[in-house]
């Protein structure tokens, strides 16, 4: 008996039930994807002897049920337990177990995610359909429901979690550069964000899935690295490593591959998006993350039976043989070329909207009392334009965003000669003709309404993203530049006697890798538009034209990251850029700040306090002494410890002695015996009443006795409070007490901007100081070094 109490005290119950969580996920990890796949790749022995295990484990003549009412098996089970958990830390490794249920939570998130969108845009359109035999109650139905989703994600949101609106990127670019926000990685903002995203996609508005995402996985990883860490002792590894260094190539690349399906190009998109400097060692981390969490949402369509089998998200069927002839990389520069101009002018229209809003005192004091109205006007105007027998029947208003991609990269042409041409409408295609207009037309309205709606509804407090829907219209766009090379070219270009029609499905391709590129400043866009259609028959046209589009939205406009940073005022360094040479002549010191506050190893305690008080610095810096010749900086010290040091020498525990030996000297203090008393601390009690004259206040100490508490009651005036504090204030400060930074990050003066830009962005800091010959000049922080790059 012995034996097992000391068994129940060493180990917990929560460490053996953890190693079955784990056992449990791999093993239905197993039995779901064996059981997905062909028959021919199953290991039935294995099968078998894993349900063997589950039954045994689960059934309740098992012996762990047997034990449990006679044999006292307590013990018995801990030290399995125990084992397999030791075992699973030890042989597979903390990373790896973190990578599995980081991917698998992720994929269950995402899968759950969008069958909840679809089965929303379906009940949309099965409300439209059941009241086709009156228009009025098609619009309002139509015009309702997304105006009921998009108010209630608005407000679920604000009332929840205000951090879970708008994009994840832009404030996980922040906290990736050492900068903490408050309530940002929390379970109500999981809550919040999952919840309110869904409600978002599932109105129809065109808004984007993939920065939103960003934070859901930045969220999982935080809260499942607080899950592990509670059952196992790898805070270290998990918390630290897994925040800081797993989040830049794991988090986003998962978000990104569940969210289109893409492996290498979420790896690629997670680093350029997110990172100014990437860490190699994390590079396996990502890929193995990545796979796993896009092989198991596959599995999951297939399994629903949403797929036949694990392949492409948008299938096409270009030509393999000739995809493309020479004389037609003109047109793809130039798509590409364009779409550059297109994605800096997407940008600035996002960024105007949002100032003119601020701007308008008026109109942005309304929107702050009335939070709601804002997002119901604007998907309001939206459903309305959309609505399929008014204006949307001229620009395939009634498709969503997925409907419209698949249409888009159909590799058949729509039009021959400027007329409609009579093909055989599968999918969705039949929605972009229309008897009055031809194609044409309704592409450019297409793009040029999906356009402005998607600048003004990425605006809405709302989670949403942008990248969906500028994917959508770079694929429009390029279906445009198709169909008019169609045109231009009735017969197809000829190349060696032989004719290949074109195909305006390749362009469209382009033009989606293109504009997005050109928004987000990155180049992995090739490689998802590769991923995503299965094909890379068309990859020197897609990378020609995303590298021009970048080139000429880099010169133009910030990427939309960026700008929503540049918004929303976050504390983020952006990148130097290049060709601006003035910039490489810029020291330290000719931006750094001389006024610089501190404290000396003779500094008083009335100091600190001034200094305390006259600001809201984090740390200050410590130096030897004053003067031009002996301002050497020893090191810095945080905010939190100085105030530590203040409060230690005020505290109640100094100045109840004080007040002992006081009351010792003059003889004027009273003992109140009470052995019922027990007082814990010092609590100030209402004195009698005094002369006018007189102000006194009334303490009371602990004293413990054998036998009884006594409790000691000391009459102090203010008067001799305040000068008993004063005489404190005055005394040197005593550093033995608290830590002190010995090695603070220090520039020189002449340190280019360049330099230090660079220093900044790879190490994450806030701040520097500044020494000539040790001593301490001035201080450069992320606001200094961000002027000049802005």
């Amino acid at each position: 008996m012995a034996h097992s109490t000391c068994w129940n005290a060493s180990i917990h119950p929560s460490h053996w039930l953890f190693t079955l969580f784990l056992l449990y996920t791999f093993l239905f990890s197993y039995i779901f994807c064996a059981l997905s796949l062909s028959a021919c790749y199953c290991d039935y022995s294995s099968l078998i002897l894993c349900f063997i295990f589950l039954w045994f484990s689960l059934s309740p003549f098992s012996p762990t049920h047997l034990s449990l009412s006679s044999l006292s098996p307590l013990p018995l089970c801990s030290v399995c337990t125990s084992r397999c958990q030791k075992f699973l830390i030890s042989r597979v490794g903390e990373d790896w177990i973190f990578l599995i249920l980081l991917g698998l939570v992720m994929a269950l998130v995402s899968w759950v995610m969008d069958y909840a969108i679809a089965f929303c845009q379906q009940a949309q359109k099965w409300m439209y359909g059941g009241l086709d035999s009156n228009m009025l109650l098609q619009y309002l139905a139509w015009v309702t429901y997304p105006v009921v989703l998009i108010t209630f994600s608005a407000g679920f949101t604000q009332i929840l979690s205000p951090q879970a609106v708008g994009s994840g990127i832009p404030e996980m670019k922040t906290i990736l550069r050492g900068v903490v926000l408050k309530e940002y990685l929390t379970f109500k903002t999981f809550v919040a964000k999952v919840i309110g995203l869904t409600c978002a996609l599932g109105s129809g508005m065109p808004l984007g899935k993939e920065g939103p995402f960003v934070h859901v996985a930045s969220l999982c990883a935080a809260l499942l690295s607080k899950f592990l860490a509670a059952f196992v002792c790898v805070c270290v590894c998990v918390c630290v490593c897994v925040c800081v260094c797993v989040c830049v190539c794991v988090c986003v690349c998962v978000c990104v591959c569940v969210c289109v399906c893409v492996c290498v190009a979420g790896v690629l998109f997670s680093i350029e998006v997110t990172s100014t400097f990437f860490a190699v060692r994390n590079y396996w981390r990502g890929f193995f993350a990545a796979t796993f969490s896009a092989f198991i949402f596959r599995v999951l369509a297939v399994w629903n039976q949403d797929e036949e089998t694990i392949t492409a998200l948008f299938k096409t069927r270009f030509r393999l043989d000739f995809p493309f002839d020479l004389q037609e990389l003109p047109a793809f520069a130039i798509l590409g070329i364009a779409c550059g101009f297109g994605g800096a002018l997407f940008v600035y229209l996002n960024r105007l909207i949002v100032e003119c809003m601020r701007k308008q005192k008026t109109i942005n004091k309304f929107l702050l009392r009335k939070r709601l109205v804002y997002p119901a006007m604007v998907t309001l105007i939206i459903s309305t334009l959309t609505f399929p027998p008014g204006f949307g029947q001229f620009m395939a208003g009634q498709l969503t965003q997925h409907e419209s991609l698949v249409a888009l990269l159909d590799n058949r042409t729509w039009c021959r000669q400027g007329v409609a041409e009579e093909f055989d409408y599968i999918s969705h295609s039949h929605a972009w003709k229309h008897p009055q207009v031809n194609v044409f037309i309704t592409l450019i309205l297409f793009i040029v309404m999906k356009f402005w709606m998607s600048a003004v509804a990425t605006t809405m407090p709302v989670p949403c993203g942008a990248f969906m829907p500028v994917f959508l219209i770079g694929a429009a766009f390029g279906r445009l530049v198709g169909e008019t090379m169609a045109i231009m070219f009735p017969d197809g270009i000829h190349a060696d006697g032989s004719v290949y029609p074109i195909v305006p499905g390749g362009y469209a391709v382009v033009g989606a890798a293109a504009l997005s590129g050109a928004v987000t400043h990155t180049v992995s866009t090739a490689v998802i538009v590769f991923e995503l259609t299965g094909q890379i028959s068309h990859i020197l046209p897609v990378m020609i034209a995303v590298i021009l589009a970048n080139a000429v939205a880099q010169s133009l406009q910030p990427s939309l990251y960026d700008s929503i940073i540049r918004i929303k005022k976050l504390p983020y360094l952006p990148e130097l850029g290049m060709g601006h040479h003035e910039k490489y002549n810029i020291r330290v010191e000719d931006i750094m700040v001389r006024d610089v506050r501190y404290i000396t190893l003779s500094s008083s305690y009335r100091e600190v306090q001034e200094v305390l008080m006259t600001g809201q610095l984090k740390t200050l810096a410590l130096v030897e002494s004053t003067g031009k010749d002996s301002m050497i900086l020893l090191g810095s010290i945080e905010r939190s410890q100085l105030q530590s040091l203040l409060s230690l020498q005020l505290g109640p525990t100094r100045r109840l002695d004080h007040l002992r030996r006081h009351a010792q000297d003059n003889g004027t203090h009273t003992h109140t015996l009470g052995a019922h008393t027990h007082l814990t601390s010092l609590d100030t009690m209402d004195s009698p009443p005094s002369p006018p004259c007189t102000h006194t206040h009334s303490y009371t100490s602990n004293s413990s006795n054998t036998s009884a508490r006594h409790g000691v009651r000391f009459l102090v005036s203010v008067a001799e409070i305040a000068e008993w504090e004063e005489q404190q204030l005055d005394e040197p400060v005593d550093f033995n007490n608290c830590k002190i930074d010995p090695a603070p990050f220090q520039l020189v003066e002449r340190t280019s901007l360049h330099k230090t830009h660079t220093i900044f962005s790879l190490l994450g800091l806030d701040h520097a100081y500044v020494t000539s010959t040790g001593r301490l000049v001035g201080v450069v922080s992320l606001r200094e070094v961000g002027v000049p790059v802005h």
